[in-house]
């Protein structure tokens, strides 16, 4: 990797801070200590939108203000070195405080409710797009960029440039929402594990088919058997990790399209119409008509049961012991520790922590033992179904947020999704957001260490990973209703079917007081009538859908595996 990306910020920020005068010179100083050749731009058009920040924000030189995000590496980056050059270089003072994901949400529900300007901007994620568009307490970016923030709207912002726009578009058409990080959940394993000749033979002996990288659920399930208990260098190892205790962040696991990779709701990209991943119905005005089968929705169907007994059998037969009493974060540094074969999805966000010198998990010359793949689909799953989660954090402006302040902190949020720094930031955090980044050379260099990821958001595969869609009404207040449910599964206090049925009628609950008070107008829920699982079946095929499926007697389809140099070679192709 190039040498100035190994560099301290430390003398760098002391350099750009130190004068009281924000201009060029500050901008310079920033670009020579920090960016350097790690920008899409050249050097002349770094500086000429470094130009257009200084003079965009001079009405508001001076100006102190506050915007929030969830603490993550790139975050971290952003709030620590970008925010102190962007004080430098523009005279406006602004503070990037790093909370909780769910502190994020907390407080943006807070100045909804109350109309408190409590931050000037917000980096929230894109899976409340159902949310803003709903309440309408978000300000439209394509009307803030149109008219009142014509002014302080960087020309060389380049929207089409932004690979998550789908995310943060409304059914109106407009965008809410301007992503500033991004990551997806891929299937991970360790490649030095699938391509030992011994392992090979060994596994083909017994299942009668090639290891490789899982194409279904039922491969996946053959290779968590064949790896758990199998001794590799001198170790016993498993063939799945997970995390099941009664923890918020298990809402997370399975909102996050554990569901859609099993097959539940309907085929369409970015999610499912008219039935999502949540398992929730919309009618044709995109108005949510229900969440369980009976009233044509998905979240208690064949589908969604059969996803979360499959999480329950894999958890307590082919993980660690430890794995059932573990939240997100616990869990998340394990494959890394050398005892797992595979794990069906991860956020690359910790592509990182996976990658660090002197790991079980890396080589000695720095290259990972390990790779990301597409994640394998269920048996309810079919083309044109979206196949796993993407993260994507995004700039949101509330409406509640006098202009002049949003101006200033709409100008940060171009700051620091801008060209001239994407590049240098996306290295540090590895959340790619640019098509231009993600096709600069530095990238194509560093490839060989990051195990897949940058061929993965190369690929064409990478369309069917989204996050969140909009027939979520609101996130904030539905969401909290999963981990509780999924967690009476996993703790054994009610089955798979239980627990479904009971989080589609929490969720139900949720819409009729939402239709009720009409908050939402004619965009809120709308419930329908109830009829049995046959009858919408029957309606959903009439109409040429799928959801909400009938279930399927056989749900152990035939394992398929693919060879994962073979298709990294399909997708350059």
């Amino acid at each position: 990797m190039r040498k100035h990306l190994l560099t301290t910020t430390a003398a760098m920020l002391l350099a750009y801070t130190g004068s009281a005068f924000a201009g060029m010179d500050e901008a310079k100083q920033f670009l020579d200590a920090e960016i350097g050749d790690m920008s899409t731009l050249s050097r002349a058009d770094q500086e000429k939108e470094m130009q257009w920040f200084i003079d965009a924000a001079k009405p508001f030189a001076g100006m102190d203000i506050k915007v929030a995000s969830e603490t993550l590496t790139t975050h971290e980056y952003e709030s620590k070195t970008l925010a102190a050059a962007f004080t430098a270089i523009t005279g406006i003072k602004v503070t990037h405080d790093l909370i909780g994901e769910g502190d994020v949400v907390e407080k943006l529900q807070t100045q909804m409710q109350t109309g408190e300007n409590i931050y000037d901007a917000y980096v929230n994620d894109s899976d409340l797009i159902g949310t803003h568009w709903r309440y309408q307490q978000a300000r439209s970016l394509t009307k803030w960029m149109a008219n009142e923030g014509k002014d302080v709207t960087n020309p060389m912002l380049d929207l089409d440039d932004f690979i998550g726009l789908k995310f943060t578009t409304a059914p109106d058409g407009d965008l809410y929402q301007l992503p500033d990080q991004q990551f997806a959940n891929l299937y991970w394993f360790r490649y030095d594990w699938f391509s030992d000749e011994k392992n090979k033979a060994d596994f083909k002996a017994k299942y009668g088919y090639d290891l490789g990288v899982p194409v279904n659920w039922s491969a996946y399930e053959d290779i968590a058997e064949f790896f758990t208990g199998r001794e590799i260098d001198g170790k016993k190892v498993y063939g799945h990790m997970d995390y099941g205790k009664k923890d918020p962040s298990l809402g997370w696991r399975f909102t996050d399209a554990w569901l859609s990779m099993a097959g539940n709701g309907d085929k369409g990209l970015p999610n499912g119409l008219p039935v999502d991943e949540w398992g929730i119905k919309v009618d044709e005005n995109s108005r949510p008509v229900g969440s369980c089968v009976a009233r044509g929705g998905d979240t208690n169907g064949p589908a969604s049961v059969y996803a979360i007994q499959k999480y329950l059998d894999w958890i307590k037969a082919y993980a660690p012991a430890a794995a059932e009493g573990m939240t997100f974060s616990e869990s998340g540094p394990v494959p890394a520790q050398g005892e797992i074969a595979q794990q069906m999805f991860m956020y690359t966000a910790f592509t990182a922590d996976m990658v660090k010198d002197g790991l079980p998990v890396v080589n000695a010359d720095g290259t990972p033992k390990w790779r990301f793949a597409p994640s394998p689909h269920g048996v309810y799953w079919k083309d044109g179904m979206k196949l796993g989660y993407q993260d994507v954090g995004s700039w949101t402006l509330m409406k509640s947020t006098p202009d002049d302040r949003a101006k200033a902190a709409w100008l940060y949020a171009q700051f620091v999704t801008s060209k001239t720094v994407d590049v240098k930031k996306s290295h540090v955090g590895l959340t790619l957001t640019r098509e231009s980044t993600i096709q600069d050379k530095s990238f194509t260099e560093r490839a060989p260490k990051l195990g897949g990821l940058i061929e993965f958001y190369r690929s064409p595969a990478r369309v069917q990973w989204s996050p969140t869609g909009t027939n979520v009404p609101d996130y904030p207040k539905l969401a909290q209703l999963w981990w509780q449910a999924i967690g009476d599964a996993s703790s054994g206090a009610k089955t798979a079917q239980e627990a479904m049925d009971s989080l589609c009628a929490e969720q139900e609950k949720v819409m009729a007081r939402i239709e009720r008070s009409g908050i939402q107008g004619d965009i809120g829920p709308k419930l329908a009538e109830e009829h049995d699982l046959a009858y919408w079946n029957a309606d959903a095929v009439a109409k040429g859908n799928l959801a909400p499926q009938l279930k399927i007697e056989n749900e152990k389809e035939k394992p398929m595996t693919v060879n994962y140099d073979e298709l990294v070679k399909s997708w350059q192709k």
